[in-house]
């Protein structure tokens, strides 16, 4: 099944029959699958799958996407990014390992515990999207309004994102920290740099902004989070001469923040700093770049710990349960139900030579197969 998801070329947003391949193995396995395309809200149309077995007993959520990042120079490859050759122990191509890698170990874990009668003691419902690399605005969060607004009620969620730091199984992760971008725009007035008085410089104002928003911390961690960071991460203002004065200069900005903070409570200080700093006469605008990514953390659980079990009956290793990394669309589904990221090693991801070990798809197949047999 991975081989088959690899060879469609399903770069963010394009399906290129990716989830008609979900689809195809799922149906013979009793699911209902209903496809859900998804547009507006400044962003691109997206199709995406939900696929549910079981109106009873408990109700396991997975959810996985099965969008990838482009290739880049396919000349750079050893093997076709889209070609999922397989060689010297390793499945190669682009989403090898993220993520469509677990969606195919899960699937193949269902079609256990559908064979063994143990999906017949609840429910188990996919949600695949093809929108997460990129915008998420048309996939997974508006995927699960509509479930909640069908009734879809669900118990626990296991996403199969790349979790595992060095080997598989040293981590899985309960939480994410969340994340917020920004753009700073400062206008003056361009001018000779021999005239200085009748020009408005913006680059030390740019300077200063840069200065109080790196420089000032925002927290001292939380109880399952580090510190708050804010990193600059552009200043430009266009400008090829020396002598040249310019109109105008921005500054990006990306924070990654612990469950100290809510949206609101972030754009507040990023206020805050923006206006302790001398404006020297010029405007100064920001804008939000994207939505803001919420942090989340799931309380442990006898689930978590069925799920920790898996892990360490497959691997022989208790997974360390862990915040770090970037965001998921576990954000969104924390909003329904308790989430935890458990997946493979993240090594290759989003590399040239993108791969994965044939003997850690076994044993992630493994894993979740034993989680399911225990959830129910």
């Amino acid at each position: 099944m991975l081989k088959d998801l690899i060879r469609c070329p399903s770069v963010t947003p394009r399906n290129a029959g990716v989830l008609d391949v979900v689809e195809a193995f799922l149906v013979p396995l009793g699911f209902a699958c209903t496809r859900l395309v998804f547009e507006g809200d400044s962003s691109y149309p997206v199709d995406n799958l939900f696929a549910i077995r079981g109106t009873s007993g408990r109700h396991l959520l997975f959810g996985g996407h099965t969008d990838v990042v482009p290739p880049g120079n396919e000349q750079h490859w050893s093997h076709p990014p889209f070609a999922a050759d397989e060689a010297e122990g390793f499945i190669w191509g682009r989403g090898a390992v993220d993520m469509k890698s677990g969606v195919a170990c899960f699937c193949a874990a269902v079609a256990e515990a559908v064979k063994s009668g143990e999906a017949d003691k609840g429910a188990i419902s996919l949600v695949i999207t093809n929108d997460e690399e990129a915008d998420a605005i048309n996939g997974t969060a508006k995927v699960l309004k509509w479930a909640a607004e069908q009734g879809h009620r669900f118990d626990f969620s296991i996403v199969g994102e790349p979790s595992s730091a060095e080997v598989l199984g040293d981590s899985m992760k309960i939480g994410r920290r969340g994340s917020i971008s920004g753009k700073i725009t400062v206008r003056g007035k361009q001018g000779h740099s021999a005239y200085p008085e009748r020009a408005i410089n913006p680059v030390p104002v740019l300077a200063a902004l840069a200065s109080n928003l790196s420089g000032t911390p925002l927290d001292e961690g939380s109880g399952e989070f580090g510190a708050s960071n804010l990193e600059v991460t552009s200043i430009d203002v266009g400008n090829g001469a020396s002598n040249v004065i310019a109109a105008e200069g921005t500054l990006m900005f990306n924070i990654r923040f612990n469950d100290k903070w809510d949206p609101h409570s972030i754009r507040q200080w990023i206020e805050n700093r923006i206006g302790e700093v001398d404006s020297h006469g010029t405007d100064i605008a920001w804008e939000q770049i994207a939505a803001v990514a919420r942090s989340f953390v799931s309380p442990v659980s006898e689930d978590i710990e069925t799920l920790r079990d898996a892990v360490r009956a497959v691997t022989g290793i208790s997974p360390e349960m862990a915040t770090f990394g970037g965001t998921s669309d576990a954000r969104f589904i924390a909003e329904y139900c308790p989430v935890v990221e458990c997946g493979l090693v993240g090594t290759t991801m989003h590399q040239v030579d993108e791969r994965v070990e044939t003997e850690q798809l076994q044993q992630l197949t493994k894993i979740y197969t034993q989680f399911l047999r225990n959830f129910f």
